[in-house]
């Protein structure tokens, strides 16, 4: 959001007392009464009127603006105004000074709450204070202490003028806003000539026509002030740099640490590894040499297998048809493959396999084989003869 460029507040050029000329007063009185009337036109009510909120204009000091909507509030939302609702919850809200006494009772601001803050704020430019300044930490206290002081206009306003000068003005101002409904619409043209009877044209404020300009030229007071805010803020800024500065270089540092122990680890990791590869391959050569080292402890004097319940004799042909004609084992002849093992010990690992060679498994094999070819054949004959004469 863009707004004008605005001056100094009222609250920074009042006098010591935080008061004003009485033709300044009424002045600024007319020109709030044009501000609120445009604001109420729209539907909206300020709230929170006070010399600290009035700024001047930074080009032209002669206009007066009003400033801080943070307690302004819709009244009168799409032309429905709202009701008269006493809240405690919500009371005394605003600035508790100059508030309404429809803010104290918690009642949502109206038109007349504006016009009855604007009576209490010209009362204190022109007096320097009010009857409830002693008692601003008791919210009751300042609520009772207006409501004395509206049911006992006019002269309750009287005598707090100052001496010289008169109230008349804003004693009538405050009566009027006084005798306003909750949503009755003020008479501004009426207030107005209250504050102004002879309908004097307005001039320019004495205080924004003195010899040199507030805005352009200001108090050295304010001077040193700006400087040292200014010096406090370069100041800031540079710590905040040399923060980021010391943040970046620690995040960078840390940055390189993390990346050296990452780096550290992975080398750990393959290390490790390449350490259990070669574990694992040392074991798949030993497991390999085991068989090879359990053959070399044998003794070369190797064993060789003998069949002495055989009924052949080695190196015998079975080929040969005389083989029938010899004697062969008794009727009674059960044959048995199990083998009887005799260790011999051989002079040598080259005496072996000739040994072996004498007699093969292949040899007893056929002549098993040839041996059944002939008895199952007698066998069947038996039995089918067996068969015949039963």
């Amino acid at each position: 959001m863009v707004m004008e460029r605005l001056g100094i507040d009222l609250q920074k050029i009042s006098g010591q007392n935080g008061t004003f000329k009485k033709s300044t007063v009424l002045q600024l009185g007319i020109r709030m009464l044009d501000v609120l009337e445009y604001i109420h036109e729209n539907e909206y009510v300020h709230g929170d009127i006070k010399a600290a909120n009035l700024l001047l204009g930074y080009k032209n000091p002669d206009q007066v603006y009003l400033a801080d909507y943070g307690l302004s509030y819709r009244y009168c939302p799409n032309g429905n105004h709202k009701q008269y609702q006493e809240n405690p919850r919500k009371g005394h809200n605003g600035t508790i000074e100059f508030t309404s006494l429809d803010a104290h009772k918690g009642v949502a601001l109206s038109r007349r709450s504006d016009v009855e803050i604007l009576g209490y704020c010209m009362l204190r430019w022109l007096c320097g204070k009010l009857p409830w300044e002693q008692n601003l930490k008791d919210p009751v206290a300042v609520q009772t202490a207006k409501t004395n002081l509206l049911d006992e206009l006019p002269q309750s306003v009287l005598k707090w003028a100052p001496s010289g000068s008169s109230c008349c003005e804003i004693a009538q101002f405050l009566v009027c806003a006084h005798s306003l409904a909750y949503d009755e619409k003020p008479n501004y043209q009426a207030l107005k000539k209250i504050l102004n009877p002879h309908g004097i044209p307005l001039g320019p404020l004495d205080f924004s026509t003195k010899g040199q300009s507030i805005n352009v030229h200001t108090p050295n007071s304010q001077k040193v002030d700006s400087q040292k805010a200014a010096t406090k803020q370069v100041n800031k800024a540079h710590n905040r740099l040399i923060e980021k500065k010391v943040h970046s270089e620690r995040s960078a540092e840390s940055c390189a640490t993390w990346k050296v122990q990452k780096e550290e680890k992975l080398i750990g990791l393959m290390n490790n590894e390449a350490a259990q590869e070669s574990t694992r391959r040392r074991q798949k050569y030993q497991e390999s040499q085991e068989p090879l080292n359990e053959v070399n402890s044998f003794p070369q004097k190797i064993s060789y297998t003998q069949f002495p319940s055989s009924f052949y004799e080695p190196h015998q042909d079975f080929t040969s048809p005389d083989i029938f004609k010899k004697s062969r084992s008794p009727s009674w002849y059960k044959y048995t493959s199990t083998v009887s093992t005799r260790i011999t010990d051989l002079e040598s690992s080259t005496g072996l396999w000739p040994t072996i060679s004498q007699f093969t498994l292949s040899e007893e094999t056929n002549a098993d084989v040839y041996y059944y070819r002939i008895i199952i054949p007698v066998l069947l004959m038996l039995v089918f003869l067996a068969l015949f004469f039963l």
